[in-house]
């Protein structure tokens, strides 16, 4: 798919994350095991053949930057395309842009370079193993000036944003986008345009102004624009916010949820971490978890997420909990409904109970007495 760049643009994204957010921006929180928020989409575009790839970052990327590196974990490590990682560099004088238009605005250069005719546009808090190569065959075909990527999704206790709910016509063109819950087609975030186009709709969203371009160029232009919509089937999931994140977590534990995710449909890439196998210890009991590698776990994990490298001491308990890598449990500890984010090291005999509405939630690298 070479007429088509990807840009990721995390300016508007929800980071109602708590303490997950304190040291990195949501895109770069972990997933499931071994991801991170930002892999899925990655991993969607270049699987679609997409061979350039820029990010649009806002605050908080240092984690970011380090995940990602030179993209060759993605393939994006090229000569001609790759990855583009865009901070925020607003200097010039003349500039009167605000929101994600100054992005756009003060890259304007890049989009210039790029050979791409096409540009998909989607953010990093929609989760799905898909292929955007039938989408952008259906917008070559109907002649739209935008395609939209919906969804069905359930949306999940705990997300903050209003998703604007599509409603379409009998051959798939947008007749609006509104809040009415009671559609199901829900928009993803995703959507393709050309290039030319964008950078048309931009001028005119500065010039008036405006702070968000998919709100003012395309929910306010419906009237103007033809945009047609791509709808995707299969398993996903909106993820902005601290209790969304782990009720998707714990939906994934169940087999029906990770098959469609992960087995049934190709591989999402991440960076790559060579660890070891799980190490079991004699008295260890495993059930309905999901346990990365390196991990060694000596007591009793039921029902949870266990990142690369953690360690759980015998004589504890996990259940319906969230562990990320490395860190350090140790005996007698009993966890219930509990996030603990990296190098998090828990000495003994502690008891830790959340509940599923509000999980009990430990910043990085915390020790707990």
């Amino acid at each position: 798919m070479k007429q088509m760049m990807g840009l990721i643009n995390l300016e508007h994204e929800r980071d109602t994350f708590q303490e997950l957010t304190y040291f990195r921006c949501p895109a770069a929180i972990p997933f499931a095991g071994r991801y991170r928020l930002i892999d899925f989409t990655l991993s969607n575009m270049v699987r679609s053949g997409i061979q350039e790839v820029a990010l649009f970052t806002n605050q908080k990327y240092r984690a970011l930057m380090d995940h990602l590196g030179t993209g060759v974990h993605w393939g994006l490590a090229r000569r001609h395309g790759g990855l583009f990682i865009l901070p925020p560099d607003w200097h010039d004088p003349s500039d009167i842009s605000r929101g994600d238009l100054r992005h756009f605005h003060n890259n304007r250069d890049y989009f210039h370079r790029s050979k791409a005719d096409y540009v998909l546009v989607s953010g990093s808090q929609f989760i799905a193993n898909t292929d955007y190569n039938a989408a952008f065959q259906k917008h070559l075909y109907t002649g739209a000036d935008i395609t939209l990527l919906t969804t069905e999704t359930k949306l999940a206790p705990g997300n903050q944003q209003v998703r604007p709910r599509v409603e379409l016509d009998e051959d798939d063109w947008v007749k609006s986008l509104h809040n009415d819950i009671t559609n199901p087609i829900q928009f993803s975030g995703t959507y393709i345009i050309h290039k030319e186009l964008l950078l048309e709709l931009v001028d005119a969203c500065i010039a008036y102004e405006k702070t968000d371009f998919f709100q003012a160029t395309i929910k306010g232009n419906l009237h103007k624009l033809f945009v047609q919509t791509y709808h995707h089937t299969g398993y996903s999931a909106f993820i902005d916010s601290l209790e969304s994140f782990y009720h998707q977590n714990m939906e994934l534990l169940k087999p029906a949820n990770y098959e469609n995710m992960f087995l049934n449909r190709p591989p999402v890439l991440t960076k790559v971490s060579n660890e070891p196998p799980v190490k079991y210890g004699p008295n260890a009991q495993v059930s309905s978890s999901i346990v990365a590698n390196g991990c060694v776990i000596e007591g009793t994990v039921e029902n949870s997420v266990l990142f690369r490298g953690v360690h759980i001491s015998p004589d504890t308990h996990i259940k319906d909990s969230i562990i990320m890598q490395r860190c350090d449990v140790a005996s007698g500890v009993d966890l219930e409904n509990v996030i603990l984010d990296k190098d998090v090291h828990i000495l003994e005999n502690q008891r830790l109970i959340g509940s599923a509405e509000k999980p009990y939630t430990l910043a990085k690298r915390k020790v707990l007495v």
